[in-house]
């Protein structure tokens, strides 16, 4: 009994094949790596009209405001639909810039890995 420390196990066959049994089920159970986020050009695309959108829908949201509040119909509104349009073509340059240096870092990666 002393050389058996597992009771009822008659071989190291038996442990081996639940060993296998095991490590197959973890790895069907594993989580898959995550891969880098690519972007196809149409999702940037999509991703920049709606900055755009988005600035002059709220530039001129909040010049209607001003204006129903104010009186001065529509000068704040149109006003506020050039701010608009600017904040929505400052976020589309950050938008592109990032999407830029993530594009050069991985560049940069995969040029690292050829010459190891």
């Amino acid at each position: 009994m002393a050389d058996n420390p597992m009771p009822g196990a008659n071989s190291s066959s038996e442990i081996k094949q639940l060993e296998k049994r095991i490590n197959a089920i973890k790895a069907a159970q594993a989580p898959k790596p995550r891969q880098d986020e690519h972007y196809s050009q149409a999702q940037l695309a999509w991703r920049m009209v709606i900055e755009l959108v988005a600035g002059l829908g709220i530039g001129t949201g909040i010049g209607y405001g001003l204006d129903y509040f104010f009186g001065t119909s529509p000068w704040l509104m149109i006003l506020f639909l050039f701010f608009g349009f600017a904040a929505g073509i400052q976020t589309m340059m950050r938008s592109a810039k990032e999407v830029e240096m993530k594009q050069d870092l991985s560049t940069q990666e995969a040029e690292k890995d050829k010459r190891s």
